[in-house]
């Protein structure tokens, strides 16, 4: 246990590289984390001898080494967030009797990377591995509500796509939506990607705040009046909340 601390220390130099910009000074590093100078060169050292960080002698700063590459390149191999999340959409599934779906966002593009579906359910065009425009779905949407406003402008700065005919046309439309959305903490699509089905989705957060996964239920419109989509989206929050504190993150405060 006596090399406890030390790990801790190590822990925290791994995820203050991680979150910077660029490689830092060791005196930055020592400030940061309130560690003595010496303890921090010497905590560097080792670190560097294991591959964890490296030094670039030229501007005399510290950053990521391989290891800290060879660990992160492990932890998507074993899909981790498809494993969190697999059971929690299962009982989402059992809770609802729809489609539930686990997104991400890849560029402008939400990603499906889960589905799990009732027996004898529609098909969706939103399967595992396709990816549809972000702007269009709800967890596409229920995700870039919790990105700063000029992450959201980079990502659409030419014109908007659609599928049919509806759904935001301009930036300032989805930025409406997405306020409101934020505000309401679910986002739903209505007929976007597919005439007659409807979607409640809400975001899962990482360590940071960060937006990392979005969970959505997907349901034939006509099943389902809009007075019953605030009861469905307090389950689908649930689930996604419950996904946040299996990934050890936490829901920014607005």
């Amino acid at each position: 246990m006596s090399q406890v601390p030390a790990a801790r220390r190590a822990l925290a130099v791994l995820r203050l590289l991680a979150g910077s910009a660029g490689p830092l000074p060791a005196s930055s590093i020592a400030r940061s984390l309130d560690l003595p100078r010496s303890s921090t060169y010497h905590l560097l050292t080792a670190m560097a001898e294991d591959g964890f960080v490296s030094y670039l002698p030229e501007e005399r700063r510290w950053g990521l080494g391989v290891g800290a590459f060879e660990i992160g390149s492990a932890y998507l191999r074993h899909g981790p967030l498809e494993r969190l999340a697999r059971p929690l959409l299962h009982r989402l599934v059992d809770s609802v009797g729809e489609i539930a779906q686990l997104g991400v966002l890849h560029g402008a593009e939400t990603l499906y990377l889960l589905k799990e579906q009732p027996r004898r359910h529609a098909t969706l065009v939103t399967d595992v591995g396709v990816r549809i425009p972000a702007q269009l779905t709800a967890s596409g949407r229920s995700m870039l509500a919790h990105l700063p406003a000029a992450q959201v402008r980079a990502l659409f700065p030419g014109p908007f796509v659609d599928r049919t005919g509806h759904g935001p046309s301009s930036l300032r439309e989805l930025r409406r939506e997405l306020a409101e959305e934020a505000r309401r903490g679910w986002s739903v699509e209505d007929g976007y990607v597919t005439e007659g089905f409807a979607s409640i989705a809400a975001c899962s957060f990482d360590h940071t705040g960060h937006p990392t996964a979005a969970v959505t239920v997907t349901f034939r419109r006509e099943k389902r009046p809009e007075n019953t989509w605030p009861q469905l989206a307090t389950r689908v929050r649930a689930t996604a909340a419950e996904l946040t504190t299996r990934l050890g993150g936490h829901i920014p405060q607005r």
